[in-house]
């Protein structure tokens, strides 16, 4: 297997995974006994041990001489805890399963990255593409599970959830070795050592708060469109042709991406979300829904390539991490605005989208900044590079 088809295949069942899960997590809570502070509290939860457990994962990633086992180790464990949600009940049951999977979670996605940005960094291929195996498998998951969850209940997604944890773990052990580390290799400087790039620092601020607006939608937007008496199918549809959206961006948008640059995808994404959680705050109406959702190509999609590209212009041996920082980031601002969400939802409905236009606002005018350019150590033409992409 060639290395882009063994990135695909890991992207690929980890996004189908998460993509059954994500649309239905808040409805099994819900059908676990939860109300909608209590369903917040446990989403925030998630997000907030998130927060230490992936930087922690990329300083051993970073480490440690064979990235890729830690990763298969860490999906194997958020499979038998994503099986918790299957079984569990309660607030003090369904918060400790949300823990201990968040735990095991948080590096899947970062370290998958991290492998896959330092393949790019040697040449190895277009990352837009493969990446793009993740979107489709998570569009794929989010309408199986939409569908199966008509006839068996929301929590039929806890065990695709797992199903796909398990396939990642072994999809991970396929991926070729990492090339240049050393058995027992100390990381070359401190866990906050991606803080000192400029590049980072321009980046961290835009994902939290473009990639965090989506808090509200992750988190409730089930529960207000079934409350607004459309059908847990359709539901799986808004969400999947959300990640068509993503998925077209990332197969045949190079030349847009190569002409916007790292500066231009932020503002193309903040520019988007502004719009998007306008427009879903204030109706329900299927057909705009189809058409707003499609947005999400650019809210999510847009600032995910920004992202990377933006990364990989960092020198190689801060690659773990910086993505699990990253991700980090994002996760403190999703956690801190979901658990907000939650009482924030319950008091306004709809209306708590209106706050997540204010966030990407606050992203728009940051992102007029200019990207600052790599340092010396850095290659200096990643940016441009098409499989920088």
């Amino acid at each position: 297997m060639t290395s882009p088809q063994s990135f695909a295949l890991v992207f690929g069942a980890q996004f189908a995974a998460f993509g059954a899960m994500m649309p239905f997590l808040p409805a099994i809570l819900a059908e676990g006994g939860l109300g909608a502070s209590e369903v917040g509290l446990v989403l925030a939860a998630g997000s907030l041990v998130r927060l230490v457990a992936a930087p922690l994962s990329g300083r051993l990633a970073d480490a440690v001489p064979d990235m890729r086992r830690l990763l298969a180790i860490a999906a194997l464990l958020a499979a038998a805890a994503a099986l918790g949600f299957g079984l569990a009940a309660g607030l003090a049951l369904l918060l400790a399963v949300q823990v201990l999977h968040s735990i095991a979670a948080a590096p899947i996605v970062p370290l998958s990255d991290a492998l896959a940005v330092g393949a790019v960094r040697r040449g190895g291929f277009d990352y837009a593409r493969v990446r793009s195996m993740g979107s489709i498998t998570f569009m794929i998951g989010a309408l199986v599970a939409g569908l199966a969850a008509e006839w068996a209940g929301p929590r039929i997604a806890a065990w695709m959830l797992a199903a796909g944890l398990l396939l990642t773990a072994w999809a991970a052990l396929r991926l070729p070795k990492p090339p240049g580390r050393e058995a027992g290799a100390a990381p070359s400087a401190s866990l906050w050592a991606p803080l000192a790039e400029p590049g980072f620092l321009w980046l961290l601020p835009l994902a939290a708060l473009i990639q965090g607006s989506h808090a509200v939608y992750y988190g409730f937007s089930t529960l207000h469109w079934q409350a607004a008496g459309l059908s847990t199918g359709f539901i799986g549809l808004l969400w999947a042709l959300g990640v068509l959206a993503e998925i077209v961006l990332f197969l045949w948008g190079r030349p847009v991406v190569e002409r916007l640059g790292v500066q231009g995808l932020a503002l193309l994404a903040a520019g988007a979300g502004v719009l998007r959680w306008t427009v879903t705050a204030v109706t329900v109406e299927p057909a705009v829904l189809v058409v707003v959702n499609l947005l999400h190509g650019l809210t999510f999609g847009a600032m995910h390539l920004s992202a990377m590209r933006a990364l990989v212009t960092l020198p190689a041996a801060l690659s773990g991490r910086a993505q699990t920082l990253l991700a980090s980031a994002v996760s403190a601002s999703t956690g801190g605005l979901m658990w907000a969400s939650g009482w924030l939802y319950g008091a306004a409905g709809g209306l708590a989208f209106l706050a997540m236009a204010g966030l990407c606002l606050v992203a728009l005018l940051l992102a007029l900044r200019p990207f600052p350019a790599p340092g010396p150590e850095a290659p200096r033409s990643a940016p441009d590079h098409p499989s920088a992409a």
